[in-house]
C-alpha cells in the first residue's frame, strides 16, 4: 500500500490504515510543488530581509531580540535541535513515534514552514524504512511546539540521535553510513520547523483516539455479556426512554444493546428483581456519553493534524512571514484531557459490573466459583481492577488547567497538552486492562447460567474467548490468563 502525502484531508480512520498496512509514503506533486516553492521564497528573503524574523535571523524564546549573523544561520538550527533534545522519562512506545513521523512530514508539506525538500522526504525515508528515533516522553510543556520530543524525533535528520532499526537500537550516524544517507544540513528556519509544532501531542492523541474507539466497542460488548450473566433487565435499552433525552451517544448505545442481545434466551426469561443496579441499567448514559466525548475529540484532532503547526508561518503568496501562536497546544489539550476522564469512566463503570459480578449476588456464587472459601476464584482481579481505577481517576486531573512560565517570562502561558497527552495514553491502557480483567469474570459468570443461552453474536464472541481462557473451576495462576484476556479485546474481527 501506498499513501501519497497532500493537501487532502487525513482522517485518523487513514492513519491507521497506514499503519495496519505498513503503508509507504510519498509525497505528491502537490506538496513537493508547495515545499520547494515556500523554500525558494524564504531564500530570497535571506538576501535582503531587512527587518529580524524571529527564528531565521534572531534567536529562540526570550532570545529573540538578538540578530544572528547570516554567516551562522545554518548552524542555528543545528544547534537548535541539538540544544533542546533534552528529554527524559519513559521512551515513546514505537507505534507513537511512528505517527508522529508521519504527522511531521504531513504538517511540513503544505508550504508554510520553509523546509528544505530533502528534509521532509528524510522524514518520509525514516517512516518508510521502519527507522524510529528514540523519543522520550517528558520535556514538552505543550507550547512553543513540542520541543524536546520534536528535538529527539528529528536529531538522526543531522546525523545524531539514536533509533532502533531492524529491532536494534542504534545510533543515528552508523545507521546513516550503513544506507549510504548523508546528515542533512539544515538552512534558514528549518530547525525551528522541525521543532515548532504540536505531533508529539497529536501522535499521542490520535493513537488514542483509535484505542478508544476499539475499547468503546469492546465496552458494550462485554457489559452485554456481564447484564446475561448477572441476569439484567432488558428495558433500559429501550428506545423511548433514550429518545426523550436526545443525547446521540446514549441512543447508539441502547440501540447497540438490543441488537447484541437479540435472541437471547437469557435476555427473555422472567426477572424476579424490579430494577438493575446503576452499573447495568445506565450503561446507555454512560457509555454513550463515552461515544459523544470520543467523537468530538476526534474531530478536533483530525483538525489539529492537517495544520501547520510551527511558527513563524510563511506565506510566499502574499510575501509575508508571520510570528504566531500556531505552536500552542491548548486547542488539543483540552480535548485529550476530556478523552482521558472518558476512559477513566469506561473503566470506572467496568469495575463495578466486575463486583457485582463476584458479590453472590442474583444465584451466582461468590467470587465465581463453585467452592467458595476452599477457593478464592475472582476475587483478586476485582482487587486489581479496583487499583487500576483509582490510578486513572488520580490521572483525571486536567494536565490543562496548569501553566508554569518559562523561557524567562516569554512564554508565560503554556498548555501542558504533553503531560494531557502521556496521561491520555495512561489512562487508555488502564481501561483496556479493567475491561479485560471485566470479560474474564463475566464469561466466567455466564457458565452459571447454562443451559440457557445469550444472543448468536454474544456467544460467539463467548466461544471465540474460550479458546485462550478456560472455565475455572478451582483456583489457579491468573495473571497469564488476565493478560490473555487484555489482549483478546485487541482483535477488531468481532465487532
Amino acid at each position: 500500500m501506498k499513501h501519497i502525502i497532500s493537501d487532502e484531508f487525513l482522517t485518523i480512520a487513514k492513519v491507521k490504515e497506514i499503519l495496519d498496512n505498513h503503508a509507504q509514503l510519498e509525497l505528491g506533486a502537490g506538496a513537493i510543488t508547495a515545499i520547494e516553492k515556500c523554500r525558494k521564497f524564504l531564500d530570497s528573503k535571506m538576501e535582503d530581509i531587512g527587518r529580524p524574523v524571529y527564528g531565521v535571523t534572531t534567536g529562540f524564546g526570550s532570545l529573540c531580540n538578538i540578530t544572528i549573523p547570516a554567516a551562522d544561520l545554518s548552524q542555528l538550527q543545528h544547534n537548535l535541535v541539538m540544544s533542546h533534545a533534552c528529554g527524559m522519562g519513559e521512551e515513546v512506545r514505537p507505534e507513537i513515534v511512528k505517527i508522529m513521523l508521519l504527522l511531521k512530514a504531513q504538517s511540513l508539506s503544505y508550504g508554510h514552514s520553509g523546509s528544505q525538500l530533502v528534509t521532509v522526504q528524510r522524514l518520509v525515508d525514516m517512516f518508510n524504512n521502519d527507522i524510529l528515533p528514540i523519543v522520550y516522553q517528558q520535556g514538552s510543556l505543550g507550547a512553543s511546539g513540542d520541543l524536546a520530543p520534536l528535538a529527539h524525533l528529528c536529531l538522526p535528520i543531522i546525523g545524531m540521535g539514536e533509533v532502533v532499526y531492524k529491532g536494534a537500537r542504534r545510533s543515528a550516524a552508523d545507521v546513516w553510513k550503513e544506507l549510504g544517507w548523508e546528515p542533512i544540513r539544515l538552512q534558514s528556519k528549518e530547525g525551528l520547523a522541525l521543532l515548532n509544532g504540536t505531533q508529539f501531542m497529536s501522535a499521542n492523541a490520535v493513537w488514542s483516539v483509535i484505542q478508544a474507539e476499539r475499547l468503546s466497542q469492546w465496552a458494550d460488548m462485554i457489559g452485554a455479556i456481564s447484564l446475561e450473566a448477572f441476569d439484567g433487565r432488558i428495558e433500559p435499552f429501550y428506545p423511548h426512554s433514550h429518545n426523550l433525552r436526545r443525547q446521540p451517544g446514549q441512543m447508539v448505545t441502547a440501540n447497540r444493546f438490543s441488537e447484541l442481545l437479540e435472541g437471547s434466551e437469557l435476555i427473555a426469561r422472567p426477572k424476579q428483581h424490579v430494577q438493575d443496579p446503576y452499573s447495568f441499567r445506565c450503561i446507555p448514559q454512560v457509555h454513550g456519553a463515552v461515544k459523544d466525548t470520543i467523537k468530538y475529540v476526534k474531530s478536533v484532532i483530525e483538525n489539529e493534524i492537517n495544520s501547520a503547526t510551527d511558527n513563524p508561518n510563511v506565506f510566499p503568496d502574499e510575501d509575508m512571514i508571520i510570528s504566531a501562536g500556531n505552536f500552542h497546544g491548548e486547542p488539543i489539550a483540552i480535548p485529550m484531557d476530556m478523552l482521558g476522564i472518558a476512559m477513566n469512566e469506561l473503566g470506572s463503570i467496568s469495575e463495578r459490573r466486575i463486583y457485582k459480578l463476584i458479590s453472590g449476588q442474583r444465584d451466582l456464587p461468590s467470587f465465581l466459583v463453585a467452592k467458595p472459601g476452599l477457593n478464592s476464584g475472582f476475587m483478586i482481579p476485582q482487587y486489581t481492577a479496583a487499583s487500576i481505577v483509582s490510578q486513572s481517576k488520580g490521572l483525571c486531573w486536567p494536565a490543562s488547567c496548569d501553566s508554569i512560565p518559562s523561557s524567562q517570562g516569554q512564554e508565560d502561558h503554556v498548555s501542558m497538552g504533553a503531560n494531557a497527552a502521556t496521561k491520555l495514553v495512561r489512562l487508555v491502557d488502564n481501561t483496556e486492562s479493567v475491561l479485560g480483567i471485566e470479560l474474564f469474570n463475566a464469561v466466567q459468570a455466564l457458565e452459571f447460567r447454562r443451559p440457557a443461552k445469550s444472543s448468536k453474536k454474544l456467544e460467539k464472541i463467548v466461544k471465540e474467548y474460550r479458546k485462550i481462557v478456560p472455565f475455572i473451576d478451582v483456583d489457579r495462576y491468573m495473571h497469564p490468563l488476565m493478560v490473555a484476556s487484555k489482549e483478546f479485546i485487541r482483535r477488531e474481527d468481532l465487532y
